[in-house]
């Protein structure tokens, strides 16, 4: 990963650890509410590279009805490119959950993430006033957080997407 001050513009302004913590803040929280149980620590390396990659983010369904093989069976090149993206967001996944973490806005424990939900309102109050690529980012990664339980356990999630956690 290279260091903050050599950092692009882009990349600056993309892999922002505050930016990206907010996505993961917002699919451990929508996990949390919807199936009252936490996003795994394992499954958080999945949430950015989904949501920061256009394609793979506009390719999700629109419904958690359709189901991940079935998603899968629909883009199969899906597969190759989340593993690639996967590989290379880790050390940038790990700087979010470190920001996260230091700031007292996800809470990381054997279980998986907490999301601290005092939070929801002033997150709320940024994305809404967001570009609309923003919002589409958080909107899925609110959708991964629900999508991922139903899949059922980590495990499955990372054997059906064939990477490695």
């Amino acid at each position: 990963m290279t260091d903050w001050k050599r950092r692009s513009h882009e990349e600056k302004c993309l892999l922002n650890p505050s930016f990206c913590a907010v996505l993961l803040w917002q699919a451990a929280l929508a996990r949390q509410q919807g199936q009252h149980s936490l996003l795994s620590f394992e499954e958080s390396f999945l949430i950015l590279p989904f949501t920061l990659d256009r394609q793979l983010r506009e390719q999700l369904p629109r419904s958690s009805r359709t189901s991940l093989p079935v998603w899968l069976t629909q883009y199969p090149l899906a597969k190759g490119k989340l593993t690639m993206q996967t590989r290379l967001l880790v050390p940038y996944t790990k700087e979010s959950l470190l920001f996260a973490g230091t700031h007292a806005f996800i809470s990381v424990n054997s279980d998986g993430l907490r999301a601290d939900q005092s939070r929801a309102k002033s997150v709320q109050s940024m994305i809404s006033t967001s570009t609309d690529e923003v919002q589409d980012c958080a909107k899925k990664a609110r959708f991964l957080g629900r999508w991922f339980a139903e899949v059922g356990t980590p495990s499955t999630v990372f054997a059906l997407l064939g990477v490695r956690p």
